[in-house]
């Protein structure tokens, strides 16, 4: 697979990424919701992308982000890809799941984002492969859920949350 393949254009805005190939060979992004270096895979090329059109250009603030965020399900240590916190007690607000942009995204997909919300228990869910992007709003009370049109700007989505 080229680069090319491996990190094509996204259906997000370009994102000003910090590459460095390391003497092991690795090509490593910085991501700065982490603070460090990490491996530059296809699916990190759509997170890095992801994250800077949420907080470059939907006005997301970057201090209620987290990349790699660790849970317990069912026993087992998993990590979402990306979490929104609240401003009130930092409780996940949204969750974010990546895939490379050569993945389609399927039910399988939606179905391990709700796996991490039983959980978490964030009202948004949002699921993207760079080219294609998908949020939903869980009403809980009814055990529903409803696809918005569009992903949401930060004040957008408070408005939205009691």
């Amino acid at each position: 697979m080229t680069d090319r393949e491996k990190y094509p254009a996204l259906n997000l805005p370009p994102a000003q990424l910090s590459l460095r190939e390391c003497p092991d060979g690795i090509l490593r992004v910085h991501d700065p919701l982490r603070g460090r270096y990490v491996a530059l895979t296809p699916e990190e090329w759509v997170r890095q992308h992801f994250t800077a059109w949420m907080t470059g250009v939907m006005g997301y603030p970057s201090s209620l982000i987290g990349n790699e965020v660790s849970l317990r399900l069912n026993g087992t240590s998993r990590r979402c890809d990306t979490v929104l916190f609240s401003r009130q007690g930092l409780l996940p607000l949204m969750i974010v799941e990546y895939k490379a942009p050569h993945i389609e995204i399927t039910q399988k997909v939606f179905d391990q984002i709700a796996r991490y919300n039983m959980v978490l228990h964030a009202r948004f869910l949002c699921v993207s492969n760079g080219l294609r992007h998908y949020i939903c709003e869980i009403f809980p009370d009814s055990s529903s859920y409803r696809f918005l049109r569009s992903f949401p700007t930060y004040p957008q989505l408070l408005a939205m949350n009691p």
